[in-house]
């Protein structure tokens, strides 16, 4: 059955599958606990909500047996660290210059799961996840072998780097677990060392209220002046302490379109991204993960990124968000237009 069920996974399009137990990983909560109680959490107030789930895979479903974990690729075809060089365009991640994730994965994994429960019977249940419920898929996937979680927090795998997305069924199958993974980080620190905000206090411990991709996505009104300039031109998510890694000569490419970047998305242009209203915001966006922080909080990032890129040019791209309705936004206008000023 275990052999079958990674065969169907690897063909509807997964890279990887391992098996592991819901309660493979205890020291998990006190982890958690430790990064609530330090702050390191930020705004995300749903992380402290939800923590004796999160802490604690098998209270999320106590009847679960097996948790299998998969990867899928989403490897660019192009190097991200091109783009923060280009000072009048805005760097986006690599997984937002499409399709949002949650939908394709979401919908590859219960394919696998409908596929379990007809070959393993119908008492067979399952549940799935994909980033959105309070499930620790990276130290899952750990102990399910896929990998392990390096210094910069993220998983590594020897044979996919760490270009590559979570999926996590929940099955009350019985199934035989694998190794779990073994740290192979040595003693680099590419990753660490690539970090524009220096959000890691330690190898393998993150600062999220330092972390642009926190500070771009999940933060809420003005991000500190201290970070501002080290922001560059970042405007939703970061990917350089992922491109930084040396695993990634062994990165597969990805194989689902819907992860290729689009042209428009790649290196967006700073000016045409500050004259968008809400209208033009949602339907640029369209289908992607840049729509859910909205059209204010993403301009917002735009004018730190014009602010951060040396370029007198733009300042007429600023000045019409100076009056802006977001006090927010216009404060990042005005924040910007006071650093291109002579």
């Amino acid at each position: 059955m275990k052999q079958a069920l990674i065969d169907q996974a690897l063909a509807e399009g997964f890279a990887k599958v391992g098996i592991t137990r819901p309660d493979a990983v205890p020291e998990i909560a006190g982890r958690l606990d430790d990064f609530v109680r330090a702050g390191r959490h930020g705004q995300m107030g749903w992380m402290a909500e939800r923590m004796h789930w999160r802490g604690n895979p098998a209270a999320l479903w106590p009847e679960a047996r097996s948790v299998i974990m998969l990867a899928e690729p989403y490897t660019p075809e192009h190097d991200p660290r091109d783009v923060p060089a280009r000072r009048d365009r805005g760097a986006i991640s690599v997984y937002a210059q499409n399709r949002d994730y949650h939908d394709i994965v979401k919908n590859r994994l219960k394919r696998v799961g409908r596929w379990l429960i007809e070959a393993a019977g119908p008492e067979t249940e399952i549940k799935v996840f994909v980033d959105t419920a309070p499930v620790m898929e990276k130290p899952l996937a750990a102990a399910a072998g896929l990998g392990w979680q390096g210094k910069h927090t993220n998983l590594l795998s020897r044979d996919l780097g760490n270009w590559f997305f979570l999926g996590a069924i929940f099955t009350t199958l019985d199934l035989p677990e694998d190794a779990p993974g073994r740290e192979n980080c040595g003693s680099c620190t590419a990753c660490l060392d690539a970090c524009p905000t220096d959000a890691f206090p330690a190898p393998f411990q993150l600062d999220a209220r330092r972390c642009i991709s926190y500070l771009t996505i999940e933060h809420h009104g003005p991000v500190d002046e201290d970070l501002r300039p080290f922001l560059g031109n970042h405007i939703y998510g970061c990917d350089d302490c992922l491109a930084a890694c040396p695993w990634n000569k062994y990165a597969v490419a990805a194989h689902e379109a819907r992860y290729h970047a689009r042209d428009d998305l790649t290196a967006p242009r700073l000016a045409e991204l500050a004259a968008l209203d809400d209208t033009a915001f949602r339907a640029m966006f369209s289908g992607s993960p840049v729509k859910r922080v909205g059209r204010d909080r993403f301009l917002r990032n735009v004018c730190y990124a014009i602010g951060n890129s040396g370029d007198p040019s733009l300042i007429p791209a600023l000045r019409p968000l100076l009056t802006d309705p977001d006090p927010t936004l216009a404060e990042a206008a005005s924040w910007a237009l006071a650093r291109l000023s002579p």
